[in-house]
């Protein structure tokens, strides 16, 4: 048996995204494809760093609120692309996505949104921003898998919530293949498995969401054991 895959990858500035340049993309990819197997919503930017500081109220009041980087549009800018992008993406694609089932009987597609561990935890890690929009990003998984199975579309949605990986958010650079440098060694002292995540990892963690038809809402943690050792929420 012979089986062929098509991708289609765009890289949105979520920023600038509204529901006519969605409708637009959704009207470009259906002159191509009948149909969506797969979508997975991987776009992400981290929030300014405000590290809680002081012996005194007033001190963690000047490290957090007083922080001159501490600014309401980079929480607004967070959330559109961490978050809002992810609810206006994944309904825009929803009658494309249901095509897929329809050929396939007993087969759903699925949606599968890169969350992370940052919103599974208690520390903020002086990323409020970010890691409160991640924990949105987590609960918004969640509510769009009830939702969407409630108006009996066979579409699964879940989560995959990576924990350290090499990335342009966790070293600051990448190739022109977007493939970032190793990790620094004792970068991962904490962790169980004594190393970053790989590519290897991320990929099997996909495909898994991707073909198990029993999974539903759920978030997958991938990250070598740190939330075994440090807890969650």
């Amino acid at each position: 048996m012979k089986f062929g895959l098509n991708t289609v990858e765009d890289d949105l500035d979520y920023l600038w995204l509204t529901p006519r340049v969605l409708r637009r993309i959704v009207q470009e990819i259906e002159q191509r494809e009948n149909f969506v197997d797969i979508l997975i919503n991987n776009a992400g930017i981290y929030s300014n760093r405000q590290k809680p500081e002081g012996s005194n109220a007033d001190e963690v009041r000047n490290s957090l609120f007083g922080a001159e980087n501490a600014t309401f549009e980079n929480w607004t800018d967070v959330y559109a692309t961490n978050v809002a992008a992810i609810y206006f993406v994944t309904t825009a694609f929803l009658p494309l996505l249901q095509r897929a089932s329809d050929r396939r009987p007993g087969l759903a597609s699925t949606v599968i949104n890169i969350s992370s561990i940052n919103g599974m935890i208690k520390e903020s890690l002086s990323r409020f921003a970010s890691n409160a929009a991640k924990a949105a990003t987590i609960h918004l998984t969640k509510m769009l898998a009830v939702e969407i199975a409630n108006c009996k579309l066979a579409i699964r949605v879940n989560s995959i919530a990576p924990g350290l990986f090499p990335s342009e958010i966790t070293t600051g650079t990448s190739d022109d293949c977007q493939k970032s440098p190793p990790l620094p060694v004792g970068t991962c002292s904490e962790i169980s498995a004594g190393r970053p995540g790989t590519d290897v990892d991320m990929a099997s963690a996909v495909l898994f969401a991707a073909t198990n038809q029993y999974i539903n809402g759920q978030i997958i943690a991938v990250d070598g054991g740190y939330l075994v050792k440090y807890g969650t929420l």
